[in-house]
């Protein structure tokens, strides 16, 4: 459920200014960004909650070295803005009114190859975080995350702001992060890293499942039974039970009805 406007909700994340304060960060479009010194560090942040927003920046503001440079409530000017504004990172929720997060974030890296794409969400889903990667993001966050991780990754992602960025990385927050390590058998190392794929991307337990599985669990996720997969497939129902035995093992889910939760809260259902 998407939460109301200026309220961020359960998040690390709070917002620092009071009723009737001026605003921390300008608006798209607005000159007052030019009043205030230039940060080594530039950030955009296109979030729908203001509030948040403005507790982001007084956090930044004690790092010292980040400053949010510019705010947009969805993605609609984001291009335009990051032309403007001249960011060296742009924070970016996922979900928002207006253009799709991912898609605009594989238009901004063709037009703007400097400029690195982090997520920022409240919603952490094995999909999402392959998506932000297939679109050239250098990292995801959860807003549950400590602030002072995210300004450490901002600030590894973008260097001191004084040259192009190193070579493309993929940060995760720790809960990001808990879903690859979960995926693999506990590590002995006190910072275990999170698996990843031959190309470097995170890998999940959804990234397990074979392309038919992905569909099973689709249709699971929609609320079909197994004789409605079978048609909907063109197979027996015995074989979309051994489709379905496979994704509970590998998705370590003990039963079909918590596998239709999982799939529900996955966004499987909204496929």
């Amino acid at each position: 459920m998407r939460q109301r406007r200026g309220q961020p909700g359960r998040s690390a994340i709070t917002p620092s200014s009071g009723p009737g304060a001026e605003p921390l960060v300008p608006r798209a479009g607005s000159e007052r960004a030019l009043d205030r010194p230039d940060p080594a560090v530039r950030v955009l942040c296109v979030d729908d909650h203001e509030l948040l927003v403005d507790g982001l920046a007084a956090r930044f503001g004690i790092d010292g070295v980040i400053g949010i440079v510019g705010w947009l409530p969805n993605a609609e000017r984001l291009l335009d803005e990051v032309a403007r504004v001249r960011p060296h990172v742009v924070l970016l929720d996922v979900e928002m009114p207006g253009p799709d997060a991912f898609e605009i974030a594989d238009r901004l890296r063709h037009m703007f190859p400097h400029v690195r794409v982090v997520f920022l969400s409240a919603h952490v889903r094995d999909a999402y975080l392959a998506a932000a990667f297939n679109a050239g993001a250098s990292g995801y966050f959860s807003k549950c995350d400590d602030l002072k991780v995210i300004a450490g990754a901002i600030r590894q992602i973008a260097g001191d702001g004084s040259s192009a960025p190193a070579a493309r990385e993929f940060l995760m927050g720790p809960k990001v992060r808990a879903r690859c390590i979960a995926a693999q058998p506990a590590s002995t190392s006190r910072r275990p890293k999170a698996p990843r794929s031959a190309d470097g991307q995170p890998k999940t337990r959804l990234a397990t499942l074979s392309p038919r599985e992905a569909e099973v669990l689709r249709l699971i996720g929609k609320g079909l039974s197994r004789t409605q997969i079978a048609a909907e497939l063109s197979r027996s129902a015995k074989t979309v039970d051994g489709h379905q035995d496979r994704i509970l093992r590998k998705l370590g889910i003990h039963t079909r009805s918590d596998l239709i939760r999982w799939a529900i809260r996955e966004g499987f259902a909204e496929a």
